[in-house]
């Protein structure tokens, strides 16, 4: 399966709207901490530009919401799998991200078959406390030889000057968050991104 080679991952249906005209083709939606009509509005929301803008949405966690919206691909964490109904969204024809971040969980996730592995942090991340040290550069490149075609995105930390050296490793995609949404101007930040990655 061909992914952009960059995706943003934004916290709400309004983020998506304004990376829309800018090109962006993949984008992950990551909300955490809302109640379920919160989240059901923000979902459906996102669901209906991306349709609009011809963009790839992925909701990130909220599998039964996303299914309920119509939505086509779906990323979970390791934890999340646990009450994820995974042979509910193969038979709805949801494509399926996983975070992975040591060997044990990376053999969980192939053993799920799915659509892209994502591997992080990359570098310390702002965004939250993670219990994993930096998985570095090299570790992109042993967990894409361990993949083989399955698309890999890497992911923590990443930012424009770091992106070279992350598809020099072997990543196929690269997820940013804070390089993004805390730039002073996002838009400008988002059309470099997409530049880097087109000449990658």
């Amino acid at each position: 399966m061909k992914l952009s080679r960059v995706y943003p991952i934004v916290d709400s249906a309004a983020w998506v709207k304004r990376l829309a005209p800018l090109g962006v083709r993949l984008v992950q939606l990551r909300i955490k901490e809302q109640p379920p009509e919160s989240l059901r509005t923000e979902i459906r929301a996102a669901r209906e530009c991306c349709a609009a803008a011809g963009m790839q949405l992925i909701v990130n966690d909220h599998w039964q919401l996303a299914l309920e919206a119509g939505c086509d691909f779906v990323h979970l964490g390791q934890g999340d799998l646990d009450g994820a109904d995974l042979p509910a969204l193969r038979r709805a024809g949801v494509r399926l991200g996983v975070s992975t971040h040591d060997e044990g969980e990376l053999a969980r996730a192939l053993g799920l078959q799915p659509d892209y592995v994502a591997l992080g942090p990359i570098y310390p991340t702002l965004l939250k406390a993670m219990p994993w040290p930096a998985q570095g550069l090299e570790r992109i490149t042993q967990w894409k030889r361990r993949i083989g075609t399955i698309p890999l995105v890497a992911v923590g930390g990443l930012t424009l000057e770091r992106l070279p050296g992350v598809f020099a490793a072997g990543a196929d995609v690269a997820a940013v968050v804070t390089d993004i949404v805390r730039h002073l101007n996002p838009e400008a930040r988002v059309r470099q991104w997409l530049s880097a990655a087109r000449a990658a």
